[in-house]
């Protein structure tokens, strides 16, 4: 029987490469969905769609419950289609909104369904000032301000719940700035990019590898050390999956 897995974000651009990788893998997938709609792609992706909304904290644990996954895998984000000024001030704080209370909630219908792991999305990019490349332990920009000081909080918020919860082994996969079908960029982007293909593969890894802890998901670059991740989960940033990817 094979391990059962709920995917949070399915849709996503992260989510639509990561579908048939578990699958190929030999895991049953469940992936969550805010959209009817989108059905049917989660299907031909293999993955058993799942209509959940992460706020519905009584629904999402209703659901866990049902399926009995043994690992949470959290994708979500909430972000526009197209980076503009002002889109990008509201996708700040609903992101934030997502990474504490929807953390949160996964948090909890985990538990209830008697999962053991949490492997969750962050980002290399929240890193207070100090010497380069950072490293995982390096401390998170807590005393930024505007909408950075936002962004941070989030993400404090959804690292110290996948982290230090009783009873779940926790995994971070902070992602560098994303590019490649479905994203913003068709081209590296930012001070520490990474592929979405390479992205989800490190999220397939860490499940494989039952490993715990923060990880650097970026390329090469100067601003975050991706040498933890190359040695620990076997990621290589040059992953590239067979798979389309669903804008």
């Amino acid at each position: 029987m094979s391990e059962t897995i709920f995917l949070a974000g399915a849709t996503g651009a992260i989510g639509t490469v990561l579908v048939p990788l578990l699958r190929d893998a030999g895991y049953t997938v469940y992936g969550g969905t805010r959209r009817q709609a989108r059905a049917n792609a989660l299907r031909e992706l293999g993955a058993i769609p799942m209509m959940i909304d992460v706020f519905d904290a009584d629904a999402l644990k209703s659901e866990l419950i049902r399926i009995a996954p043994s690992v949470v895998i959290h994708q979500l984000t909430d972000l526009p289609r197209l980076p503009d000024p002002q889109a990008m001030a509201q996708a700040a704080a609903g992101n934030a909104r997502v990474r504490t209370e929807g953390t949160r909630n996964l948090v909890a219908a985990a538990l209830a369904a008697g999962a053991t792991r949490l492997i969750a999305q962050s980002i290399a990019w929240a890193y207070a000032p100090g010497d380069k490349p950072y490293l995982e332990e390096h401390p998170l920009d807590i005393d930024a301000e505007g909408l950075r000081r936002v962004s941070v909080g989030g993400v404090v918020a959804l690292e110290s719940q996948v982290l230090q919860t009783p009873g779940l082994k926790g995994t971070v996969l902070r992602y560098g700035q994303l590019y490649g079908p479905g994203t913003w960029s068709a081209e590296p982007q930012g001070s520490s990019p990474v592929h979405v293909a390479a992205a989800a593969h490190a999220a397939l890894l860490a499940l494989q590898g039952n490993a715990s802890g923060v990880f650097n998901i970026t390329e090469d670059n100067a601003e975050a050390s991706n040498q933890k991740a190359r040695r620990v989960l076997g990621w290589n940033p040059a992953f590239r999956s067979p798979y389309g990817v669903q804008s």
